[in-house]
């Protein structure tokens, strides 16, 4: 699988925002962290760690290698982060394409060193073991 591909699978989650969200602001702050905390593996070019750290569903879809060398051809070009605010967040029960459960939709604005306004598009899940794994990630 490509890289592109891999964007993808965060799209087709993306298409139902339009349904509008539902609201459970603990849900909503503990996925937030779960973002914050999986991003700085990210930032620190610890994918091997990012992924181990990814949903069941999200590993089930993409592998390791595949992770990987995505990361290596979409995040690394972008450089350095230098700066990362909330922009917003959406809770949903159910998404297009994947199985329904607890899900919350977190938009940051992000300033990267070769690129410098970025969205970034996080999805945490809420797994059968209560913690917030993230399932989806895009950078527009």
């Amino acid at each position: 699988m490509k890289a592109p591909t891999v964007m993808i699978l965060t799209i087709s989650m993306l298409l139902c925002l339009w349904q509008g969200a539902k609201s459970n602001p603990e849900a909503s702050k503990a996925a937030v962290e779960a973002a914050e905390v999986w991003l700085e593996l990210v930032d620190t070019e610890k994918y091997a760690e990012s992924w181990e750290e990814t949903a069941t569903y999200f590993q089930g879809t993409v592998s390791k290698e595949q992770w990987l060398s995505s990361m290596q051809s979409v995040r690394n070009p972008l450089g350095q982060k230098l700066s990362r605010s909330f922009k917003s967040k959406q809770y949903h029960s159910s998404l297009p394409g994947v199985p329904d459960g607890e899900y919350v939709v977190i938009q940051f604005n992000t300033s990267f060193e070769h690129k410098r306004s970025a969205v970034e598009t996080v999805t945490p899940m809420k797994e059968r073991d209560g913690k917030w794994r993230v399932s989806g990630y895009y950078i527009k």
